[in-house]
């Protein structure tokens, strides 16, 4: 039985996950947790903290350089955050190398790019919301799965190029990425399918090349002149499809169960007298995507607040303790209040590594949450909040259904 002077063990399966966040923020601003697979490491919960190591050099994402454990084999292969944090791509790179393998990516994501996508993501949403709307009077509808779910999955293979083909195991490989509590060999297994899946996709797209980010990235592969090799393609793929799809998955998901559950700020929003924008904002800083973010590494010795933090110590940035900081927040921090003045939030992280695609994000959800709810103002949950249950893992913040009553 743990006492209050152990370690909070992180539950790898996160079935209370903003519970256990505030149990850790409990003991301190910086304090000791115990990863999945009885890794140490640094928890930080403050947003001032979090900010200080993200937007300097103390901390890297780059495990071979970083991580002696890791550069020195006693990480296994059942390490449950393996996949987290062995694949090449800019998640897991420090410094300037970060800052090369991000420039091939960023042109999927400019402002004029993510702009000319809103015509197509409003075109998906109105096809699901048309599908929906033959739903009988009383039939419960899982929406998550029904709408939350595809938007992002369809744009999001739309911006990579993926063929139809792909499709279906591609996303069980992405449930699977989240899934911390998959075993060694489901894991490893989950991974290699998904890498050899990404692989068929540059294979198909060489042959069939199109106005999708795949194809821009073979043919920087293809350019003598670019420093960008085969292995950080897939890598990057591998990056986008996790990060640009379960994440926006979950921002809907939860824009849509907290107006469910706050039928006045609904109705504000309907009205007009809230906008949309306002509630996304504090969507995303009272429930954000990822929870926990793994995982950064000490580049040296260094003082954190009052902890002092040794070279090689692996830290786990937790964008959700940071959300809910009452140094920032004060008495409302743990309050969903979209009329708040203090839009700021970590979400998309902050600094070198925050999320390029965070304006894809925002859009989706100001495009699918107007639309859900203009066609379906009477919507309300057909269970009670305790039986929706989460997705797997510590990581991901999202329901694992979401059934509702359309009219």
């Amino acid at each position: 039985m743990q006492n209050h002077t152990d370690p909070i063990v992180i539950d790898p399966e996160g079935p209370d996950i903003q519970g256990e966040i505030a149990r850790i923020r409990e003991r301190g601003p910086v304090t000791k947790v115990v990863l999945p697979g009885g890794i140490p490491a640094w928890s930080v919960t403050s947003a001032a903290l979090l900010k200080e190591i993200l937007s300097g050099s103390e901390v890297s994402k780059d495990p071979r350089q970083h991580w002696p454990a890791f550069r020195n084999g006693e990480i296994g292969k059942d390490f449950p955050l393996l996949n987290w944090v062995n694949t090449r791509s800019m998640f897991t790179a420090y410094g300037s190398e970060h800052r090369r393998l991000r420039n091939f990516v960023a042109p999927a994501f400019t402002a004029r790019r993510t702009s000319a996508m809103e015509s197509r993501i409003r075109a998906i949403a109105d096809e699901l919301v048309t599908e929906l709307d033959v739903t009988q009077q009383g039939d419960p509808v899982d929406i998550r799965e029904k709408f939350a779910y595809p938007l992002p999955l369809r744009v999001i293979n739309e911006l990579m190029g993926v063929p139809e083909h792909l499709i279906g195991p591609l996303r069980k490989c992405v449930d699977g990425i989240f899934d911390i509590a998959l075993s060694e060999a489901e894991a490893v297994a989950n991974y290699e399918e998904m890498i050899g899946l990404l692989q068929h996709l540059v294979e198909y797209r060489r042959g069939n090349p199109a106005d999708d980010m795949t194809s821009t990235l073979i043919s920087h592969v293809d350019d003598p002149a670019k420093d960008f090799s085969l292995e950080e393609l897939v890598g990057t793929l591998y990056l986008t499809v996790n990060a640009g799809h379960e994440t926006t998955v979950d921002l809907i998901d939860q824009s849509i169960y907290l107006l469910l559950t706050n039928p006045d700020q609904r109705a504000a929003a309907l009205d007009g007298s809230l906008p949309w924008a306002d509630v996304i904002e504090e969507v995303l800083r009272f429930e954000p995507s990822i929870a926990h973010a793994p995982l950064r590494y000490a580049v040296h010795d260094f003082t954190l607040g009052d902890v002092a933090i040794t070279a090689g110590d692996p830290i786990l940035s937790c964008p959700a303790g940071a959300n809910r900081d009452p140094e920032i927040y004060g008495d409302s921090a743990g309050s969903f209040d979209p009329t708040r003045t203090n839009k700021d939030h970590m979400a998309f992280g902050y600094g070198p590594h925050r999320c390029p695609g965070a304006p894809l994000a925002r859009l989706e959800a100001q495009v699918a949450l107007p639309s859900l709810f203009q066609r379906f103002p009477q919507m309300k949950l057909a269970v009670s909040s305790d039986e929706l249950g989460s997705v797997p893992g510590f990581i991901a913040n999202g329901h694992d259904r979401l059934p509702v009553l359309l009219k």
